[in-house]
């Protein structure tokens, strides 16, 4: 298993590095035949109003999927602390959705309706990026369902998540909706269609242009 440490606005002491180490390899032990790489960020915040300031994120890449935990508080080392058993947990539950899956996956005939696209939602107005870009991360993007988007949006930790469909091959976001469910951001063609893909369950309910993407939260 690769563990790799970063830092922000902090010295990877040794004895930081030791503790890590104990912490994380403990965390993962019993998975190490699902995780391939470990990555860890300890940051401490420089700005004052910034409460609490020192955190630790700790990203995991398990088969395919990414498994994401992020604590924070006064004491960096009580940060790792609560990364180390957030993650555990986050672990756990990825096992135990991936038996599932192979013991009780029933395949559904449940269709979920479309909702209709709204033409234009940003109007006269031109969007505006960022001053400055902060941070720009990479990483692959495999082909995959709707139903296995939702469960890395899941794992992630975030409140959106970018995929490659499956079906269409297209690149769309799965997001969660402030009012409950999950939402489906998808490119629209020169045609000024999209290409709709239905949702397991009904868990995602909500296609839409790409326009729509700072408006529909």
């Amino acid at each position: 298993m690769k563990l790799v440490i970063h830092g922000k606005n902090i010295e990877i002491t040794d004895a930081i590095r030791e503790y890590v180490h104990q912490k994380i390899e403990k965390a993962v032990s019993h998975f190490q035949n699902i995780t391939n790489e470990v990555d860890v960020h300890l940051s401490v915040a420089r700005n004052p109003r910034i409460n609490p300031k020192q955190a630790a994120e700790v990203t995991i890449y398990a088969n395919g999927s990414v498994i994401r935990a992020e604590e924070s508080s006064e004491n960096l080392y009580a940060s790792i602390d609560l990364v180390a058993d957030k993650i555990a947990r986050q672990l756990r539950k990825y096992k135990e959705r991936k038996q599932d899956k192979k013991t009780q996956a029933q395949p559904t005939n449940e269709v979920v309706v479309p909702q209709p696209v709204v033409a234009d939602l940003i109007g006269d107005r031109t969007p505006e990026l960022p001053q400055e870009v902060v941070r720009t991360k990479y990483f692959s993007m495999p082909p995959m369902t709707l139903e296995e988007a939702l469960e890395q949006l899941q794992l992630v930790g975030h409140d959106f998540y970018m995929f490659r469909n499956a079906d269409s091959g297209e690149i769309n976001v799965i997001y969660e909706r402030n009012h409950g469910g999950y939402g489906v951001i998808q490119p629209r063609n020169n045609n000024g269609h999209t290409h709709h893909t239905n949702g397991k369950n009904g868990k995602v309910a909500a296609n839409m242009s790409i326009s729509e993407k700072s408006h529909s939260r």
